[in-house]
């Protein structure tokens, strides 16, 4: 079985990592391979990044994607024009505007952080049923976890909880990211498949959150960035 982890960040967003510190890590527990995110500014980052993508992937034999996260409703729609520029389109969720904006927009892959800051989980069956309806996953961000501590850390899982038990209720997508900011908060897939059971899925649906969903999305971006791709089953000859 093949594991991603589809939400990393690296010394070029806010980690403190190198992209070569993250990749033999990652290969050390047994990913086949990982996305690191970055914050849009310009055509000529994409380009750097793949360059750097390139020669640390050749090196530690290891496949490398690159995500852009939108952090307002300005950045989503810019990335949604340049999708097939990159590999992955997240959507930093937490603000309602934001949560219902990347469910209803197809380009997305992840909704990030959807009760981030929140009092309550930041989803309720409409936007849980568009996120299914456009193929959106909803992110378990593992580090949401690890970083808070006693109140604060009850309300998160709580609000986690909520939205694993809706996202099942009406088969959305579901992913579960490490959400690192440097190379020793990656975690084992076992891990992570381990806690998303105890989030109350059965063990056949925990390994999908970290195998089957994320390798859909990374074919998916594959297919879309194929020069002869119009859209969702349609090429051209």
């Amino acid at each position: 079985m093949q594991y991603f982890d589809l939400h990393v960040h690296s010394a070029f967003s806010e980690g403190t990592s190198s992209l070569e510190q993250l990749a033999q890590i990652a290969k050390k527990l047994n990913y086949s391979g990982f996305c690191f995110v970055e914050y849009f500014q310009n055509d000529s980052q994409i380009k750097k990044s793949y360059q750097e993508i390139e020669r640390v992937s050749e090196k530690e034999k290891i496949e490398i994607f690159l995500g852009f996260e939108a952090r307002n409703p300005h950045e989503l729609e810019v990335l949604a024009q340049k999708r097939r520029k990159f590999d992955v389109l997240l959507a930093q969720g937490g603000d309602l505007k934001m949560n219902r904006l990347a469910v209803e927009t197809p380009e997305v892959d992840i909704l990030t952080h959807p009760s981030f800051e929140r009092t309550e989980s930041g989803m309720n069956h409409v936007l849980m049923k568009l996120a299914k309806e456009n193929n959106v996953a909803i992110e378990v961000n593992f580090r949401e976890i690890l970083v808070n501590e006693r109140k604060s850390r009850s309300k998160v899982l709580a609000n986690i909880i909520s939205n694993v038990s809706l996202a099942k209720k009406i088969h959305a997508p579901l992913i579960v990211c490490s959400g690192s900011l440097s190379h020793w908060e990656l975690r084992d897939p076992l891990e992570l498949i381990s806690f998303m059971t105890h989030l109350g899925l059965k063990i056949d649906e925990a390994k999908e959150c970290i195998a089957k969903i994320p390798e859909k999305i990374i074919l998916q971006n594959k297919e879309r960035r194929n020069q002869k791709w119009v859209q969702p089953g349609v090429r051209i000859k």
